[in-house]
């Protein structure tokens, strides 16, 4: 996943904050770690629809963004943990505010009508 370097070249605030949470799944990170500290485990429990791997993807773009602090515990199994980093919890009423915008959009959204699909009629032999 390559970055904009905005230190280098200025662009739109908008445009600097969205390449941040872009995706489908680091606004959902960025969500579920504001009631605290999580496991990876209980991270993938409460997002059933995405991959260990994506998880661990997007987890780690989140911690080089300075998002999101990783904290390992030398014991045996390993124990990490993920928590919002200061930065991260500046975002809180980012997050928020797109939660209540879901929320009352959210029964237009899901019963959008199907695309329609228009079949041509088999010609007979």
């Amino acid at each position: 996943m390559k970055r904009r370097d905005f230190a280098r070249r200025p662009g739109c605030s908008v445009e600097a904050t969205l390449d941040l949470i872009d995706g489908k799944w680091k606004g959902v990170i960025l969500y579920h770690l504001q009631s605290g500290t999580q496991r990876f485990g209980e991270l993938r429990r409460r997002m059933p629809g995405i991959t260990q791997r994506m998880l661990t993807k997007q987890l780690r773009a989140l911690e080089e963004d300075k998002l999101v602090i990783r904290k390992v515990y030398a014991e045996v199994p390993p124990r990490v943990e993920y928590c919002l980093s200061e930065l991260g919890e500046s975002l809180k009423p980012v997050i928020d505010i797109l939660k209540a915008w879901g929320e009352s959009h959210q029964q237009r959204l899901s019963c959008a009508a199907p695309p329609v699909v228009v079949r041509k009629p088999k010609r007979a032999a």
